[in-house]
């Protein structure tokens, strides 16, 4: 008798174990492929141990993840600045909202040919991001350098249009994002998205021949739909990916090519 109440006990915690893993909420997060993807694998047991499971959905581009959030194909994601995110909602009507900062990812421009945008010559090709939030902030940081002028108040949503002042007849090519580590072959400079650039194999911090400031309004966030803002999940989510654990692991891997922007 004593066994079979021993068994009975045995079975009955594993049922409330079994249970209790049932109640474990499960949700999909749309990322791009290198850091974004590389932050959320050191997450997800964090979140697990709180109750929630992240699977970890990877896109090639920066136009499919909101399309998913959007249409409820996936719960949040975490690829894209808060100007991009913004031109989306605009553009597409996603009424999409951010919870939460992530990291900044310093623009950088880099050169197989050039070690110095000086030495840039008439007519030369530089290519820049075709989307509107990134391309403006291609082309933002040419003028930094003195490479180019844009007209008054063009602002964050910048394009070749733009342009008022190009001394050296520059080119500018508008690609893909996730195209620009390969046109670096066929152009004199290309402005390379940081996530783009480590999945290239690139070194944010050495490889560009110009790069933003850390301090930028370009910090990468956390987006669910508007209906979600206040589950439960996305607070865990949160919490999770805020853990002084994960600013550690970023500050550590990265070593200044992300900046944590919490």
């Amino acid at each position: 008798m004593r066994i079979l109440k021993t068994l009975g006990g045995a079975a009955a915690i594993l049922g409330l174990i079994a249970a209790g893993a049932a109640q474990a909420e499960e949700i999909k997060i749309g990322v791009t492929p290198g850091p974004h993807a590389q932050i959320l694998e050191q997450v997800k047991p964090i979140a697990a141990a709180k109750g929630l499971d992240i699977d970890i959905i990877e896109f090639s581009d920066y136009v499919v993840p909101n399309q998913a959030l959007a249409a409820g194909d996936i719960q949040a994601n975490s690829f894209q600045h808060q100007p991009y995110l913004d031109n989306q909602n605009a553009d597409r009507g996603y009424g999409l909202v951010s919870i939460a900062k992530t990291v900044v990812f310093p623009l950088g421009i880099y050169s197989k040919k050039i070690k110095s945008l000086a030495e840039l010559k008439d007519g030369d090709s530089v290519a820049i991001p075709n989307d509107p939030t990134n391309g403006g902030r291609a082309l933002l940081l040419l003028q930094a350098q003195g490479v180019l002028k844009l007209r008054e108040g063009a602002g964050l949503k910048a394009t070749p249009l733009d342009i008022a002042e190009n001394p050296k007849n520059l080119r500018i090519i508008e690609l893909d994002a996730a195209q620009l580590p390969r046109s670096l072959d066929d152009t004199a400079a290309s402005a390379v998205n940081t996530n783009y650039a480590v999945e290239a194999g690139l070194d944010p911090v050495k490889d560009p021949i110009a790069r933003e400031a850390a301090e930028s309004p370009y910090a990468n966030v956390i987006a669910v739909r508007k209906v979600d803002a206040d589950a439960p999940w996305a607070k865990t989510l949160v919490e999770a990916y805020h853990d002084q654990k994960i600013k550690d692991w970023i500050n550590e891997q990265y070593k200044g090519a992300l900046v944590v922007a919490w």
